[in-house]
């Protein structure tokens, strides 16, 4: 089975397919990164995925735009909702301090989950959206973006891609869940 999903390798939508996964004891399954919601759902269309998985709402953040503006564009079928509790991590370079970073960058809803921590933290970070937090770490690691950038992102982009934890858990709410929709052809 492949599972496309909107966001890089490390992102909360890749965790989600393993939870689908492990929850539909699936044996054979590749998770396939595909970053956008238009590419999740254009492949769910044409048939070279089975199942589609991306974020539609988050309890703090509220709608994932993204998903709903392009869920109106493509025709599919939910075969289920799910949620998964998410907690945002601020990753930097090696060696890099909070005195070294100007700029913050993530996705719009990771940013808005952390929104009250950025004004209260980071008051003088400029902060600028990226198309994905797996993303945005992706390209942290391979020096696409500065080295006085620090990214919001799941806990596993420090490893996937040689980042350290600056600061865990920064979302503005203890309890944070996405909804993750499951979409088939």
């Amino acid at each position: 089975m492949k599972i496309g999903v909107m966001g890089a390798r490390g992102s909360f939508s890749e965790k989600a397919g393993e939870d689908y996964i492990a929850t539909q004891k699936i044996v054979e399954a590749e998770i396939i990164p595909l970053i956008s919601a238009e590419a999740v759902f254009a492949a769910v269309e044409n048939g070279s995925i089975d199942r589609g998985i991306f974020p539609i709402e988050n309890s703090n953040g509220g709608i994932v735009l993204e998903a709903v503006h392009t869920m109106a564009k493509h025709r599919f079928a939910i075969e289920r909702m799910f949620e998964l509790d998410v907690h945002h991590m601020l990753l930097v370079k090696p060696g890099m301090t909070t005195s070294h970073i100007s700029v913050i960058s993530s996705h719009d809803q990771a940013l808005k989950q952390c929104r009250m921590y950025l004004t209260r933290i980071w008051p003088d970070a400029e902060i600028t959206p990226y198309a994905d937090t797996a993303k945005a770490a992706e390209d942290l690691g391979n020096g696409t973006l500065p080295d006085t950038t620090a990214v919001i992102a799941p806990r596993r982009c420090a490893e996937l891609y040689g980042l350290e934890i600056l600061e865990e858990s920064i979302q503005d709410l203890k309890f944070n869940y996405t909804t993750f929709v499951v979409a088939i052809k």
